[in-house]
Parts: C-alpha cells; sequence; structure tokens
C-alpha cells in the first residue's frame, strides 16, 4: 500500500527504534515520540495516518493521550500496545477511543498488518458514529453526550435535534430542515415548536460552560460552531 506516515508513542528506546526501523524497512515514514505529553503535540500537529501508542507512558498515560485527542477533534486512527492484555483492559482501551488494541509480545507483520488496516478504513470515508465540535461530543451508538468530558442528559427528541446539527455543524440549519428531519412531518415553519426544544437544548449544551456553541442566525435558522 502507498507510504503511510506514522507516529510512535513508546517510551522504551529499544522497541520504539526497532518499530520505525522496521516501519521504515516497509516503506512507511515513522516518528517517534517518548513520551505522552510529546507524542499528543506531535499528534495534534503532525497529519499522520495511523498512531501506534503505548498505554504506560511518562508525563501522560495512552489512555488520557487518546482522550484528549478526540475530545480535541482530532480522528486519527489510534492502535494501542500494552502489556495489559486482559479483556477488561482492551474494553478500556477501545471505550478511551483507540480503534485497536495489540497486547505485548507481538509479532511485527501483524502489527503492520493492523495499521494498514486502519490505514484503509479512514481513506475509505466509513460512516461516522462520533460527531465532535470543540469540547461536545455525541456518540450515535452509545447515545452518549458529553461536554468537556461531562457527560449531558439528553430526552430522544432532543438528542436527534442536536445530532442534526452537528452533522451538519458549521453550516446553517433552517427550521424547515429541522421539521423534515428531526419530527419527520411538515408544517409552518413559523412555528415555535422548534425555537423551545432548541432552548432547552441550549440550557443542558451551553449552561454553565464558557462557550455557547448552538447559535441562532436570525432570520435563517440555527447552527452548531465552536
Amino acid at each position: 500500500m502507498s507510504d503511510m506516515r506514522i507516529l510512535i508513542v513508546e517510551d522504551d528506546r529499544d522497541a520504539a527504534s526497532y518499530l520505525v526501523k522496521a516501519f521504515k524497512e516497509a516503506g512507511h515514514v515513522a516518528d517517534h515520540a517518548a513520551d505522552g505529553e510529546t507524542g499528543l503535540a506531535l499528534a495534534e500537529g503532525g497529519p499522520y495516518d495511523v498512531l501506534v501508542v503505548d498505554r504506560m507512558l511518562p508525563k501522560k498515560d495512552g489512555l488520557t493521550l487518546i482522550g484528549e485527542l478526540r475530545r480535541s477533534g482530532r480522528e486519527t486512527p489510534v492502535l494501542i500496545l500494552s502489556a495489559l492484555g486482559q479483556v477488561d483492559d482492551r474494553v478500556k482501551g477501545l471505550r478511551a477511543g483507540g480503534d485497536d488494541y495489540l497486547p505485548k509480545p507481538y509479532s511485527f507483520s501483524e502489527l503492520l498488518a493492523r495499521v494498514e488496516v486502519l490505514s484503509r478504513r479512514r481513506s475509505t470515508g466509513t460512516p461516522e458514529t462520533v460527531y465532535r465540535v470543540g469540547d461536545l461530543e455525541l456518540d450515535r451508538l452509545s447515545h452518549r453526550v458529553t461536554r468537556a468530558g461531562e457527560e449531558i442528559v439528553l430526552q430522544p427528541r432532543e438528542f436527534r435535534l442536536l445530532e442534526y446539527l452537528m452533522k451538519n455543524a458549521g453550516q446553517v440549519v433552517t427550521r424547515t430542515m429541522l421539521l423534515e428531519h428531526v419530527w419527520d412531518y411538515h408544517f409552518d415553519p413559523q412555528t415555535n415548536v422548534i425555537d423551545v426544544h432548541v432552548s432547552r437544548l441550549r440550557s443542558k449544551i451551553d449552561k454553565g460552560f464558557g462557550k455557547a456553541l448552538i447559535q441562532t442566525i436570525r432570520g435563517a435558522g440555527y447552527t452548531v460552531r465552536a
């Protein structure tokens, strides 16, 4: 497959040196960070295809790194490497935002194959299951909404309303569009039912947080933007 750019976040210098060399021999570009803080800074600043992240890291552990990366809106696929290979450990890694989990010891051929799969999956544009705008995150599968890591409980209609707004983040969504996609029927777009629901949603999403994400575009509709 074509060249990938890979970031390896690993504090064991011998292991990291081996991985960098092996990826380069396979025709890919590999960078290395020796701790979680450096890894996060590089991951947020560089156009990487895949991150390979050790779970136990100095300064910032792997799961914290991944969580902060996801909250910042970065979707780069992450493969977690760890000596902790029990089912509960793997589940924690995936729930933290990892895309794959490979216990140590591992073979490089398997690691390479998994990294290639993650890179291909990203390039095929699979449907998004998580929407992020700033520090607001909506998981379509678990129906969980968080802002700055704090869980927000929404009613089903509020969830659908927020989901549609976040799916179209940065764009103006008209009242007619909301009636058709969230309420599934047509009636007078001048009705205040949408304003009432948006007001309730805004009180849950924006109240108590520093910046308002749900914005009213006068005479047009609404938008969600960071």
